[in-house]
C-alpha cells in the first residue's frame, strides 16, 4: 500500500480559508489523513502558528523546527514514542501529545528551550502511568502552568521540586523496565510481519502455478458451475480470516494500529476484486453537439464577465482563474463565434454575442486580481448599401439618418453580460455537465 504523504497538493486543499496560497498560512488542519510521516511543512508554511495533525500514523517528531511562530502543535492520537526536535518552535505555548506511546518520560526535558510553553498534555500515554510522573514533569518544566488539563499550584511545584532526586531515580528505573517491553514487542511484531509476507508469497506462487488469480475478475466472469461452490468457499475464507483478525487479542502499540491500517487496506482491494468493481470511466464532455451547436460549459467552476466595448469594437471576457495558478496550467481558444479556455484540463466555453477576429485576439493575466482577460476585436460590422435618386423623394438629410440607422445591426448591440456557477447553465442536451 502505498504510504499516504504531506503533498503541496494536500496542504493547498486544506487552506481554502488563505485561498490556497500556503506560504502566507498561519492555521493548517491535516487530522485524519493517515499520514506516516511529518515533512515538508517548516519549508512550505514558515508562518504557521497552529497546526493540527491529530488521529495520524506520525511515529516521530521532525521538520517542524523552522515553524518559529508556531504557538499551537497538536500531535494527540499518533504513533510517538518520543519528545524530541521542538527546540527551534520559539514561541510554542500549548503542545497537545495525548494517547501516544511516549515512554522515554526524561524526553521532557528537551522542551526546556521552548520558555513560553504553558501548557502541555501526556495522558493516554505509558509515561502516564509512571509513580512521580507529575510531580516529575512539574519539576522539570517549571514554565508549565497547566499539565493534562489541570493548573500547576506553586505549593505542588515547591514539593515536587524538593522530591526532585528520589523521583528522578524511580523514573529512570521504570523508563529502563518499559524500554525492556517495547523492545521485545518490537521483535514480536516484525516476526509476524515476516510470516504474513511469506504467507503471501505462498499465496502468490500458488495462484500463479493455477495458472489464474483466484482473485481476478476474469476468473469470476468464467467460473463453471461446478467451480461455483469453490468460488464462494474462498469468499467465505476470507470473511472467517477477517473476523479472526478483529477477534485475536492484540498490544496497543505503534505496530498494532500500522497493521490495523494495512489490514483494512487489503480487505478493501480484495473486495474490489472479488465484486468486479470497476471504476467507472467518465464520458468525455461534449463542447459541441453532432449538429454543430456550441454548448456553454464551466467546468472549473469560474466566475466570469463578459462585455462588449463599443467603442473599442471589442468583445472582453474576464475569468476568473486563481491568482496562484501557474499560467502554463491555462490554454486558450478563440474562434469566431466562440471561447474556450482549459484551466487544468478543465473546460470553459462561451458563445460569443458577435463574431470576433481570432488572429487580432489577446489574452493576458491581471497583475492585481490574476483574473485572465481575452480581448476579441469584433469583425467589421457590414454597412447595408443605399442609393439617392431624384425620384424617390428623399432628401439628403433623410438619407444620413437611414444611413446611420442601417450602420449597426440590432443584433450586434449586446449588453454587458455576467455570469458565475449558479446563473452559468450549461445547455447540453446529452446530460454531459
Amino acid at each position: 500500500m502505498e504510504e499516504p504523504r504531506i503533498t503541496e497538493d494536500l496542504i493547498r486543499r486544506n487552506s481554502e480559508h488563505n485561498d490556497c496560497v500556503i506560504f502566507s498560512l498561519e492555521e493548517l488542519s491535516l487530522h485524519q489523513q493517515e499520514i506516516e510521516r511529518l515533512e515538508h511543512i517548516d519549508k512550505w508554511c514558515r508562518d504557521l502558528k497552529i497546526l493540527y495533525l491529530q488521529n495520524n500514523l506520525i511515529g516521530k517528531i521532525e521538520n517542524v523546527s523552522k515553524l518559529k511562530k508556531l504557538e499551537y502543535l497538536n500531535l494527540a492520537l499518533n504513533n510517538i514514542e518520543k519528545i524530541e526536535n521542538l527546540e527551534g518552535c520559539e514561541g510554542l505555548t500549548k503542545l497537545d501529545l495525548t494517547v501516544n506511546f511516549i515512554g522515554e518520560l526524561s524526553s521532557v526535558k528537551t522542551l526546556g528551550h521552548n520558555i513560553h510553553l504553558k501548557e502541555l498534555f501526556l495522558m493516554g500515554n505509558p509515561c502516564a502511568d509512571f509513580d512521580g510522573y507529575r510531580q516529575f514533569v512539574v519539576a522539570t518544566l517549571q514554565q508549565l502552568k497547566w499539565l493534562d488539563g489541570k493548573e500547576i499550584e506553586r505549593s505542588e511545584r515547591i514539593q515536587a521540586l524538593q522530591n526532585f532526586p528520589v523521583i528522578e531515580q524511580q523514573i529512570r528505573e521504570q523508563e529502563e523496565a518499559y524500554c525492556l517491553k517495547r523492545a521485545k514487542d518490537k521483535e514480536e511484531a516484525q516476526r509476524k510481519l515476516r510470516e504474513e509476507d511469506e504467507n503471501e508469497a505462498k499465496e502468490r506462487r500458488h495462484s500463479v502455478f493455477e495458472g489464474q488469480s483466484p482473485f481476478s475478475v476474469e476468473h469470476k466472469d468464467h467460473v463453471q458451475e461446478g467451480q461455483e461452490g469453490e468460488y464462494n468457499q474462498k469468499r467465505f475464507k476470507d470473511n472467517e480470516d477477517d473476523l479472526e483478525f478483529w477477534n485475536k487479542p492484540s498490544l496497543f502499540t505503534p505496530e498494532s494500529r500500522l497493521e490495523t491500517l494495512r489490514h483494512m487496506e487489503k480487505q478493501r482491494k480484495d473486495q474490489e476484486k472479488l465484486s468486479g468493481k470497476k471504476k467507472k470511466v467518465k464520458p468525455p464532455r461534449i463542447l459541441i453537439t453532432e449538429d454543430g451547436k456550441v454548448l456553454n460549459v464551466n467546468d472549473p467552476k469560474l466566475d466570469f464577465s463578459l462585455k462588449d466595448d463599443e467603442k473599442r469594437n471589442q468583445i472582453i471576457l474576464d475569468l476568473a482563474v486563481y491568482r496562484y495558478m501557474d499560467t502554463s496550467l491555462i490554454d486558450v481558444d478563440v474562434q469566431p463565434t466562440y471561447v474556450r479556455v482549459m484551466v487544468k484540463g478543465k473546460p470553459f466555453q462561451l458563445v460569443l454575442p458577435a463574431e470576433v477576429k481570432p488572429d487580432s485576439s489577446s489574452a493576458k493575466r491581471s497583475q492585481t486580481t490574476g483574473h485572465l482577460v481575452i480581448c476579441m476585436p469584433k469583425v467589421d460590422e457590414v454597412i447595408t448599401g443605399w442609393r439617392q435618386t431624384s425620384e424617390s423623394g428623399t432628401s439628403p438629410s433623410d438619407s444620413s439618418r437611414e444611413h446611420t440607422n442601417q450602420r449597426t445591426p440590432p443584433a450586434l448591440r449586446t449588453p454587458p453580460v455576467t455570469g458565475s456557477l449558479s446563473s452559468f447553465l450549461t445547455e447540453d442536451p446529452g446530460g454531459a455537465s
